[in-house]
C-alpha cells in the first residue's frame, strides 16, 4: 500500500477481528471494500494488481472478506457506456470474469451490484445518503469529484450526488477498511469526517494502494479512455 490512515486503527482491527483474534474463530470478519465502475476494458493495474491485493487481504488466517461494490448506477451517473445501463451491466460481468482468469481467489470475495442493493434496501440506503448530505456543504463535496475524473466546472447534478453516495457506500456495506487507490483518497477522508460529524465511534481505515503509471510521459496512472496509456488484460 501507499498510505494507511491510520496504522494504529488497522492494528487494533487486526487484533480484534483478524489474525490476532482469540477464540475459536467465531465472530465478524474484517470487511474490506472497493468499488468499481463497469466502464470499459480492464487494464493490468485493475486486473493483475487488484487480484494480487485481494489475495493478500483475504489469505488464509486473515479472517477477512473483500466486498466489491459493482457500481453500475455510478457508471450511469458518470455517463459511461453512453449512459446505457444494459451495456454497463454486461461490462461488469465481463470484469468479474477477467478477475477470475487473473487468479483472484473468490472464496472470500463478494460482488454486490449497486442497482440491486440500493433498490432492495432503499429504506436503509437513501436515509444514509441524506444524512451524509446534510453534514457537508457543496464546496466540500465538489472537492471530491476528481474521483470521477471530472473538473468542478463541468459537473452535472448527478455527478455532484456521486461522492455523497460513494461515502454512504462505506457504511451501507459495513466496511472496516476502504481498500482503494490513492486517487479515491478525498472521498475516503470524507467518510472519516462523516464519522466525526455524526459521532460514530469507529472510523473506516483507509488502506490506499499505489497507482500504476501510464505509458505516456508524465501520466500518473493508466487510463481506460486512452488506449496508448495502458496495457489491457486481453
Amino acid at each position: 500500500g501507499e498510505e494507511c490512515i491510520s496504522a494504529a486503527e488497522l492494528k487494533n482491527l487486526i487484533l480484534s477481528k483478524g489474525r490476532g483474534r482469540d477464540g475459536d474463530g467465531d465472530g465478524p470478519d474484517i470487511r474490506l471494500y472497493d468499488g468499481f465502475e463497469p466502464s470499459g476494458r480492464m487494464h493490468i493495474a485493475q486486473g493483475v494488481y487488484k487480484s494480487i491485493n485481494v489475495n493478500k487481504c483475504t489469505a488464509e488466517g486473515t479472517n477477512a472478506t473483500f466486498c466489491f461494490w459493482v457500481a453500475d448506477w455510478f457508471a450511469l451517473m458518470n455517463d459511461k457506456m453512453g449512459g446505457d445501463l444494459d451495456k454497463i451491466i454486461v461490462v461488469g460481468q465481463y470484469l468479474i470474469e477477467v478477475w477470475k482468469a487473473a487468479g483472484m481467489d473468490l472464496s472470500h470475495v463478494e460482488f454486490r451490484w449497486a442497482s440491486d442493493e440500493i433498490t432492495g434496501q432503499a429504506h436503509v440506503y437513501w436515509p444514509l445518503v441524506l444524512d451524509v448530505a446534510r453534514r457537508f456543504n457543496v464546496t466540500r463535496i465538489k472537492k471530491c469529484c476528481q474521483i470521477m475524473g471530472r473538473l468542478e466546472g463541468s459537473l452535472t447534478a448527478a455527478q455532484v450526488l456521486y461522492p455523497l453516495m460513494q461515502c454512504s457506500d462505506v457504511f451501507f456495506l459495513k466496511a472496516d477498511v476502504c481498500q482503494l487507490g490513492v486517487d479515491q483518497r478525498k472521498v475516503n477522508m470524507l467518510a472519516r469526517e462523516y464519522c466525526d460529524a455524526s459521532k460514530k465511534k469507529f472510523k473506516p481505515v483507509i488502506l490506499s494502494h499505489h497507482m500504476l503509471y501510464g505509458l505516456k510521459k508524465g501520466q500518473e496512472k493508466m487510463s481506460k479512455s486512452d488506449p496508448d496509456s495502458a496495457i489491457f488484460m486481453e
